[in-house]
């Protein structure tokens, strides 16, 4: 078979650009060298829908980010899954940086952001009694949001399977050509997959596949970043995104209320070589409290549930890459997408869908599913409400994840939906179970048993995150010969 587009990675970017062109006539899928949707850049970051005036105007950033934040609202109401604008501020803590402020501001003012205002202290500590006592003023964006970013992620991933798109997980690309015919040749550890175009939107290593086919190369620097992530107990310390103003390692570290009732703090910026070091250490996770500290006052560190790192795609010029490669026909790239490109990404995939197809001149579907139903969640319905489902199906009145009070309902559901769920990080991506204050210490087991249950496999078999993440080794009460 040979497909008309072959997506490379099924992070936010990949599953958008998926999602958008799944609107077209045309045979597209996607490869992702990991078990899962959303296993790399997009499953670790701020969670954060960014108003648009850290970026520099007339930049692809720029216009992605404003196009990106126009269309969370619709696309969360279309695909089901969590958003909200909860606005941000830029605190300002030192009366001779307000001229910076000031050209934040203007910057934003350019780039089109709505409702931009500059606050002064008494009214920044009245929207916020909990910043500095240090704050000068602060930069208001009311339409700044945040979002879930696995709900996202996998909303589109499988809005686009359901309109056709296939997916192949743990298909790593090793090599990639074009034949005489100019039809690509893509070389993987699960056979060949040919192609009429290539859309590289790797993450990190984006950089790899676009060098194995065009003579002028890019670099991409795996940056990491901290984080902290505080129990439900702490989520109303703000209501808004709280930034530092912004260095040129990127906009500093935030403290934000998340989508789902926690707070997260972070991240740090240190740029790697190894580009799969997610690992936190101690120096920059104090470098996470002390940082965070000097925004937000008593921060309440003692309901730390558990900290993270994840990895930004950082392009040496600072900019998203997107366009097809000059001297690699119908190779395109989607390169480059760090911060803020969770933001961007609705945006990035009608971009480069419509990029394809002005080359391409695919037809349109009529029958295109425009929407997707997410995850039913018991504790969002009423008492009676709850009640009947569980008469109709008595899994929704099993309890398994006691923190977040997920149900086996649910978990059933993550595992049998479009793109199911196969490991324990697939069900706590999909469900929040093993996302609480306990971090899977308790429903783990269980979380497994309805695993191996449902997939018809031994307990050996399931993984925390595939690959060679087996949790249960053997069984030691059994007599081996």
């Amino acid at each position: 078979m040979i497909y008309d587009v072959v997506i490379i990675g099924a992070g936010v970017s990949g599953s958008a650009i998926a999602r958008e062109l799944s609107r077209y006539k045309a045979e597209i899928c996607v490869l992702e060298k990991d078990e899962d949707v959303c296993c790399g850049t997009s499953k670790a970051n701020s969670a954060i829908v960014h108003a648009g005036y850290d970026c520099k105007p007339g930049t692809m950033m720029a216009r992605m980010n404003l196009r990106g934040n126009e269309m969370m609202e619709q696309l969360s109401k279309d695909l089901d899954f969590p958003f909200r604008r909860n606005g941000s501020l830029v605190i300002c803590l030192d009366k001779n940086r307000l001229d910076a402020l000031q050209k934040l501001y203007e910057q934003g003012l350019a780039n089109g952001v709505p409702g931009l205002k500059i606050l002064g202290r008494k009214e920044a500590l009245e929207m916020e009694p909990n910043l500095s006592e240090n704050t000068v003023a602060a930069l208001y964006a009311p339409s700044a949001g945040i979002v879930c970013p696995f709900g996202l992620n996998i909303a589109m991933a499988e809005n686009a399977k359901e309109n056709g798109v296939d997916f192949f997980f743990h298909t790593k690309v090793e090599e990639i050509h074009a034949d005489e015919e100019g039809i690509w040749h893509i070389r993987t550890c699960n056979g060949e997959y040919r192609t009429r175009s290539v859309v590289n939107a790797a993450g990190v290593y984006a950089d790899r596949i676009h060098n194995m086919v065009s003579r002028e190369k890019i670099h991409i620097t795996a940056r990491r970043g901290d984080y902290l992530l505080l129990d439900h107990e702490a989520g109303d310390h703000v209501s808004h995104t709280i930034f530092p103003q912004p260095t040129n390692l990127g906009k500093g570290v935030l403290v934000a209320p998340t989508i789902h009732g926690n707070l997260i703090v972070g991240p740090t910026a240190t740029d790697i070589g190894d580009k799969e070091s997610t690992a936190t250490t101690q120096e920059e996770l104090d470098e996470v409290v002390s940082n965070a500290g000097m925004s937000v006052r008593n921060l309440p560190l003692r309901k730390v549930i558990t900290s993270f790192a994840g990895l930004r795609a950082h392009e040496d010029h600072h900019e998203f890459i997107l366009k097809e490669i000059a001297d690699a026909p119908a190779f395109f790239d989607c390169a480059g997408i760090e911060s803020p490109g969770l933001t961007s990404a609705p945006a990035i995939g009608e971009y480069m869908a419509e990029m394809l197809e002005e080359r391409f001149r695919w037809e349109k579907k009529a029958d295109w599913k425009t929407t997707r139903k997410g995850i039913l969640d018991p504790k969002k319905l009423s008492l009676e409400e709850r009640s009947r489902l569980i008469r109709e199906n008595p899994a929704y009145g099993q309890i398994i994840c006691r923190c977040e009070s997920v149900t086996e309902g649910e978990i059933l559901d993550a595992i049998h939906r479009p793109l199911g769920a196969r490991s324990l990080d697939g069900i706590k991506r999909r469900t929040r179970a093993g996302m609480g204050r306990c971090q899977a210490g308790f429903c783990s087991p269980k979380v497994m048993d309805i695993l191996a249950r449902e997939l018809g496999l031994p307990l050996e078999k399931i993984t925390k995150s595939g690959g060679k993440s087996n949790i249960v080794l053997e069984r030691t009460k059994e007599v081996r010969e």
